[in-house]
């Protein structure tokens, strides 16, 4: 297992502190799940004895850890940061030893993936509901730093070289499961740790945007979105769609085709800093109004990607958030037909000072694996 240089996990604890400040906050509780990952490079994994990285807005950080359980710290950062270790045993009050970090009633928020078997008794003990820290943690994981961005770019590109393999496997008289367990053998032999999702929708079950796999043999007219992705080592995750055919497709699926084609590109040239996130959104949806097939665009533009693959910001109708540059999202416009067909054509891209970087490289026409 891989994590970033301790500098860097000591910058975003920093940054952390100055944003619980200004949120009115007295401290943050953060447990376990992408959010302590991002934070101390820890990958501890616990439900009902307490985990969680206690930072006051003053102060130093603590980390509340159950003691059978201090091995899962060794990979992390926390030893080089310096951190506060503050173990426990059954029979222990653990949420005592995280609120002893704070001042006393302290106003504190949690990471939202913390369980309710936690925030209730942190509840009853500073007797006030906490608040979700999503504005302090939102803030942190959205603007990617430079060894984030470069995680982003090794994922992109082994999802790309997955692609790239598709011919190998996707073939009329297969089964979407026979297609999809030889995607997930090539997911790990390009570079990813796992596979943490394959669409392979063909035919009919391509109008299904969430489908993933079924016994459906694949036909030859068929055309078959596939959407694959997993995380590349220290954790940052890839998500890349292309749609592929093996005879030429006729005229009404060629152009509803050309014009998601537009869409996504149009919607990847819209993604610039200073924009609002449902402009990007309004670029690809615009696009395929105009060419009647608004009703078939029945999803956001896109998603926030990291250490989870869908996180802030959503590319979205409604979200005037302002893109800044580190921002990192799918741009995946498609069209759906129920019971007949669909597509989607999709690539990450991170914002830059004047424009956006796809991460992503492959062909974004409608693939015709028989020709290639």
């Amino acid at each position: 297992m891989q994590r970033f240089s301790s500098d860097v996990y000591r910058e975003r604890l920093a940054r952390a502190a100055t944003l619980t400040g200004a949120a009115g906050l007295d401290g943050i509780v953060v447990s376990t799940g992408p959010d302590l990952r991002y934070l101390t490079g820890s990958r501890a994994d616990t439900f009902e004895r307490l985990t969680a990285l206690v930072i006051p807005a003053s102060g130093s950080p603590r980390l509340v850890v159950a003691r059978l359980e201090l091995a899962s710290l060794a990979e992390s950062a926390v030893a080089d940061l310096g951190i506060e270790v503050a173990d426990w045993v059954d029979g222990q009050d653990p949420y005592a030893l995280a609120l002893d970090a704070l001042p006393a009633d302290p106003a504190i928020a949690v990471s939202d993936a913390m369980p309710a078997l936690h925030v209730i008794p942190l509840a009853e003990r500073t007797g006030r509901t906490p608040a979700l820290a999503t504005a302090v943690l939102r803030e942190l994981r959205m603007i990617k730093d430079p060894a984030e961005v470069e995680a982003l770019r090794a994922a992109g590109a082994a999802i790309d070289r997955v692609h790239a393999r598709m011919g190998e496997w996707l073939k009329p008289g297969r089964t979407e499961r026979e297609v999809a367990d030889d995607i997930r053998q090539a997911i790990v032999a390009e570079g990813h740790t796992g596979a943490e999702f394959i669409i392979v929708g063909s035919g009919p079950n391509g109008a299904d945007p969430h489908h993933e796999f079924s016994d459906r043999v694949i036909e030859r007219d068929d055309i078959v979105v596939i959407d694959i992705g997993g995380p590349v080592e220290p954790g940052y995750n890839s998500d890349s769609t292309r749609t592929y055919c093996f005879t030429e497709p006729p005229a009404d699926i060629a152009d509803a085709y050309a014009a998601l084609e537009l869409a996504q590109r149009t919607a990847v040239a819209a993604a610039r800093p200073g924009v609002s996130a449902e402009s990007v959104d309004a670029a690809a949806r615009d696009i395929l109004v105009e060419h009647g097939l608004g009703e078939q665009f029945i999803h956001r533009t896109g998603h926030g990607i990291g250490l989870s693959v869908h996180e802030e910001p959503y590319i979205v109708g409604g979200n005037d958030i302002t893109l800044r540059p580190g921002m990192a999202f799918s741009v995946e416009p498609g069209v759906y037909f129920s019971g007949r067909w669909g597509a989607r054509i999709e690539d990450i891209v991170v914002i830059t000072d004047d424009g956006c970087e796809p991460v992503n490289n492959r062909p974004h026409h409608l693939v015709n694996l028989s020709a290639e």
